[in-house]
């Protein structure tokens, strides 16, 4: 199982399961954008990093590793991205690290070198085999991950009964579906995406109204992300007040923008596009 692509995939669809890891509030992660993040001139990059968007409260920047392998050399490697990473954004006002054990064995044996940063309040450990019952989605996540096949089928119908029960208040719900479907085709190889679909009832669950709303809100919320993106990269920041406008667009609406803005040249052609559609 490819496991830090999975996780890299949880974290990017909804940043708020981080911090139910760390037993604190989905709610830390308003404003802020799972990442990849290239370090310029050495032809490398740290897969998981949480970026706080520009108008964010909280600017503190956190890193987050996947570790499911016994590597002596861990934190070696580790605390060296930070420092380059720090070397190179040095405008960070803060840091905080998450590195994500399946148990205790396989963290490093030797982390003399490093006490000082294990120690203190920037660096947060967690050992998945170890996290506790909850309500919370992610960490049920987290725990169909570590199933093995016998365990794997009670885990996913607890975690699919958990869905269904907080499916009228998480806008992610489509998402999180997906993510439980992607985990549950890797632990069941020889069965198809249509049998798994069947076995856990995901079929009946995905034809919804619930569901569709969530999906197509998950669709808009992407286009709203991607041309803002393609905004910020041609013209520079969006103001918060343009962002506002764009953010209440229906997704037809913000097909339309998107084809649109490729042939916008100024800034001011945006506005004027704006002030004729919403």
């Amino acid at each position: 199982m490819k496991t830090d692509s999975i996780f890299y995939r949880i974290f990017q669809t909804d940043p708020g399961i981080l911090f139910e890891l760390l037993g604190q509030s989905a709610d830390l992660a308003v404003g802020y954008e799972f990442r990849s993040v290239e370090i310029k001139q050495l032809a490398f990059r740290i897969d998981g990093v949480l970026l706080p968007t520009p108008d964010a409260v909280d600017q503190t920047v956190w890193f987050i590793e996947v570790q499911f392998q016994k590597d002596p050399h861990f934190y070696h490697r580790f605390f060296a991205e930070i420092a380059l990473f720090l070397a190179q954004h040095p405008q960070t006002s803060d840091w905080q690290a998450v590195v994500l054990f399946p148990r205790r064995s396989i963290e490093p044996d030797q982390t003399r070198l490093y006490r000082a940063q294990l120690n203190s309040d920037q660096v947060h450990r967690v050992y998945l085999n170890e996290l506790k019952s909850s309500d919370a989605l992610g960490v049920g996540l987290m725990q169909l991950i570590l199933a093995d096949s016998d365990s794997a089928v009670i885990q996913a119908q607890t975690l699919m009964t958990k869905t269904r029960s907080q499916d009228q208040t998480n806008p992610k719900i489509a998402a999180i579906i997906g993510l439980i479907e992607t985990i549950l085709v890797y632990k069941f190889p020889q069965l198809s995406r249509e049998e798994i679909e069947r076995m856990f009832g995901l079929s009946e669950l995905k034809e919804t109204k619930v569901y569709q709303e969530a999906l197509q809100e998950g669709r808009q919320e992407g286009e709203v992300l991607l041309i803002l993106r393609l905004l910020t990269r041609r013209f520079g920041a969006v103001s918060p007040g343009m962002q506002a406008q764009i953010q209440v667009l229906s997704l037809y609406q913000l097909e339309l923008l998107g084809e649109a803005l490729l042939d916008f040249s100024q800034p001011s052609e945006l506005q004027d596009w704006l002030r004729s559609h919403v």
